[in-house]
């Protein structure tokens, strides 16, 4: 019987050392928490540039060239949907059929001048208005002058030899 008294108290021992060791580490954790929960006074610092002044060239800086480099981007987009539109205008069907009559129009007016010039029966002067512009002619029987006056009142003349202009 003794010998299990020994035990018992041995054991009884054992698990006072043990939950003595528990109470020691616990209050040792619950102590250096305390010491890590005491702190500084709490400090308000704004971190936009614009209100603390720190850094506020640079930021200023920043936002001018995001606004900049947006509004040129409006820019060069508006810029690129009014070329978009003038392109989709100009091949339009309509648009298209002007530009060709116009030319043959022209080449029409060409022809005709070309042959009061030089044709079998060449006259020896003539005037054309066409769209504000003046062509006038004159052939003196050697050279034929030509006269453009143009809207403003700018004037080129072209003369032209006729026996030795061929081709």
């Amino acid at each position: 019987m003794s010998k299990r008294r020994k035990t018992l108290a041995e054991r009884r021992l054992e698990h006072y050392f043990a939950l003595t060791g528990i109470a020691v580490i616990l209050l040792s954790i619950v102590i250096g928490g305390i010491q890590s929960v005491f702190a500084d006074e709490m400090v308000f610092k704004f971190k936009s540039p614009s209100f603390s002044g720190i850094g506020t060239s640079a930021h200023y800086l920043t936002i001018e060239n995001q606004e900049f480099s947006r509004k040129l981007t409006i820019k060069e987009e508006i810029e690129a949907l009014q070329e978009q539109i003038e392109r989709d205008k100009e091949n339009t069907t309509l648009a298209r059929f002007i530009r060709n009559l116009e030319s043959r129009i022209y080449a029409q007016l060409s022809r005709q001048l070309v042959e009061n010039l030089f044709g079998e029966t060449p006259s020896t002067e003539g005037t054309i208005t066409l769209e504000g512009n003046q062509i006038a002619y004159v052939s003196d029987g050697d050279f034929i002058t030509l006269t453009i006056t143009d809207e403003t009142g700018g004037v080129t003349t072209i003369s032209l030899p006729i026996g030795n202009f061929t081709f």
